[in-house]
């Protein structure tokens, strides 16, 4: 057998073995694909459920803290009369005009005026209500009467 016969038997099954090589290769990739694809569904269907537990025990949160804030007049910690008390959810939650009731009344001639945001457990301020905050402990506060004219 000459060398030339040799070198292309070896050549053609290199080129068989590359190809089975490849074939192989493919079968693991999918394999593996299908078993991590696999996982990843197992995951899914697994974290759903806490997913939505979250989301319902966020939603309670934000329920409780609404409640809170609207409630927040009757509870004896509020200090002020809930009449004086106008709530305006945001950026504030109230803005409390103590004394009001008895101006009304023509017992009282003097208010002070409170802008109150009401947090339940370890909530902060938003940065817009330390900006608010900062405005009314600095007194850059300002009143203003628009007169519009009748046509």
């Amino acid at each position: 057998m000459a060398l030339e016969d040799i070198l292309e038997y070896v050549s053609v099954a290199l080129v068989i073995g590359f190809f089975l090589g490849l074939l192989f290769m493919r079968a693991q990739f999918r394999t593996v694909e299908a078993r991590y694809r696999a996982d990843l569904e197992r995951w899914k269907a697994e974290s759903a459920a806490e997913i939505r537990k979250d989301s319902v025990n966020r939603s309670r949160f934000t329920l409780k803290g609404r409640i809170a804030e609207q409630m927040a007049p009757l509870l004896p910690s509020f200090g002020y009369l809930p009449a004086d008390a106008r709530f305006i959810g945001s950026p504030v939650d109230y803005i409390i005009f103590d004394g009001l009731s008895s101006v009304a009344d023509e017992k009282g001639s003097d208010i002070r005026i409170i802008f109150m945001d009401v947090k339940q457990g370890s909530a902060t301020l938003s940065r817009t209500q330390r900006v608010i905050k900062k405005a009314v402990e600095e007194k850059a506060v300002t009143w203003q009467t628009l007169h519009l004219e009748d046509e």
